[in-house]
């Protein structure tokens, strides 16, 4: 069996997280506007403030081992009586579609349970179908769903409560 882990980052870890975040905003350049410098770099402020943030968790996440990616959450909220809110989730291409994505996150929600949001841009397809999918299966179909505007990009949101999970699912959530 995959063993798929979830890594707190650590401050050591913020240019692995940079580096990484340079891969999650190729694949939104697709949606959204952003400019590749003249030096191969996506032109964005630099993010260790914010991977410093006290409101910020970011986690690593691996599969056998093998960096895969990493996922973030903040309290940058949109709805009303949400506490956390995933605002980045990149996973490496070859990871994707094989159910890992729905493990990282439900490793996540169980490791903060409380009150939710998770959104996605409308134009992100694939995101679309993904959380379309999960939603359902990750709250036991006890979620809403918002449609709004985010810096004047449509954006679908999810809203919903996590619970500590009652059986193990093979994930390592090494804490």
């Amino acid at each position: 069996m995959t063993e798929i882990t979830l890594h707190a980052a650590q401050r050591d870890d913020r240019e692995v997280l940079d580096r990484l975040m340079q891969l999650y905003l190729h694949d939104f350049s697709e949606w959204l506007p952003l400019k590749l410098g003249e030096r191969g770099f996506f032109d964005v402020p630099p993010t260790w403030d914010y991977w410093d943030a006290a409101d910020t968790q970011a986690f690593l996440v691996r599969v056998s081992g093998e960096l895969a990616g990493f996922i973030a959450v903040d309290r940058n909220v949109q709805l009303s009586g949400a506490e956390y809110n995933i605002s980045y989730f990149f996973l490496a291409r070859r990871w994707r579609g094989q159910g890992v994505a729905q493990l990282v996150v439900s490793a996540l929600l169980s490791r903060l349970p409380g009150q939710w949001q998770i959104f996605h841009l409308d134009a992100n397809l694939a995101a679309g179908r993904f959380w379309a999918r999960v939603m359902p299966l990750l709250t036991d179909g006890a979620f809403s769903r918002h449609r709004q505007a985010l810096d004047r990009y449509p954006c679908t949101f999810y809203r919903f409560e996590s619970s500590p999970p009652h059986t193990k699912t093979g994930l390592s959530d090494n804490m």
